[in-house]
């Protein structure tokens, strides 16, 4: 069930602030606890822009640089194969760019390998739960809430976009009543199948384990997941990425297209995997400008 926009603040007001939140601030996922909680699992290890060992999921919050906010806003999701996020490189940064642009960001701190799937998905999900409920606050457009991820983030953001119905992404509070739906996804260079030979097997491991069964492995290959409702979506992936194929992107581009989704594919010739906004990559380093065209073409930018 989804309830009308207008009712969907009154879901939250008895667990979250509703004081604006300025530029850095950070929001608990699950102020009411976190679902299958691990309190044993020690602090948080941070290192060089990024982070292991999460047990407590976060939003921050990134407000537009602009006088004029737009009105979109970006779920941003690190890379890091389940085992750590790359939160400066694939998420800071990225957020600081969108900014420019004129769209309020939020860069995820999820769940990885010490509590395995779902819980990554219930964290992505109620994401997008809590941005879209409290879109008044945020100073957002309800129906511009898209989702950006990297890599294993990719793949997080992908499941976003493709299994935001599923049962395993729920749990079971009042906010499953909340659209969980990305309005777009942005996927870079995006872990997609859990298939040999494209799969990024420590992501596999690290989100599904040593044994899945067929089943998970099947519900994990997000081209398998693909309809008509999965949304419009750019994929930004290399030749050179040595440790993510092309295919994965390959595979869920050509998904997109069998379904009907509008989609967008930049395949460039240079750059390694996990390159982010670095220069010096020939045509690759100007990704973003592509990503502003493509925000631009579908009216959510000016």
């Amino acid at each position: 069930m989804k309830l009308p926009r207008l009712a969907l603040m009154s879901l939250v007001a008895s667990t979250l602030s509703t004081a604006t939140p300025t530029d850095g601030t950070v929001i608990p996922l699950w102020p009411e606890g976190v679902p299958g909680a691990k309190p044993d699992l020690g602090p948080e290890i941070h290192e060089d822009g990024r982070i292991e060992n999460i047990s407590e999921p976060t939003l921050t919050y990134f407000a537009p640089a602009v006088d004029k906010p737009n009105g979109t806003a970006v779920i941003i999701s690190p890379g890091g194969g389940y085992v750590r996020l790359s939160t400066e490189r694939e998420g800071v940064q990225y957020a600081r760019w969108l900014g420019t642009l004129g769209i309020t960001s939020f860069v995820l701190k999820n769940r990885m390998k010490e509590f395995g799937h779902p819980a990554p998905l219930q964290d992505v999900l109620r994401a997008v739960r809590m941005v879209r409920s409290r879109a008044t606050e945020f100073g957002i457009n309800p129906d511009r809430i898209g989702a950006m991820g990297s890599s294993a983030g990719g793949h997080l953001t992908a499941s976003a976009g493709t299994l935001f119905d599923h049962p395993a992404g729920k749990s079971g509070d009042s906010m499953d009543a909340v659209n969980a739906r990305p309005d777009f996804l942005i996927l870079m260079y995006p872990v997609i199948s859990m298939d040999d030979p494209v799969a990024h097997a420590g992501s596999r491991k690290y989100l599904l384990g040593d044994h899945p069964s067929p089943e998970l492995l099947n519900l994990m290959s997000l081209e398998k997941q693909v309809t008509a409702h999965t949304p419009p979506t750019l994929l930004i992936h290399t030749q050179e990425d040595a440790s993510v194929p092309i295919e994965n992107s390959i595979r869920f581009f050509q998904a997109l297209t069998k379904a009907g989704v509008p989609a967008e594919f930049y395949a460039f010739e240079h750059g390694a995997h996990g390159m982010g906004m670095k220069a010096g990559l020939g045509t690759a380093s100007d990704w973003p400008r592509r990503v502003e065209e493509w925000l631009r073409d579908r009216g959510l930018i000016p």
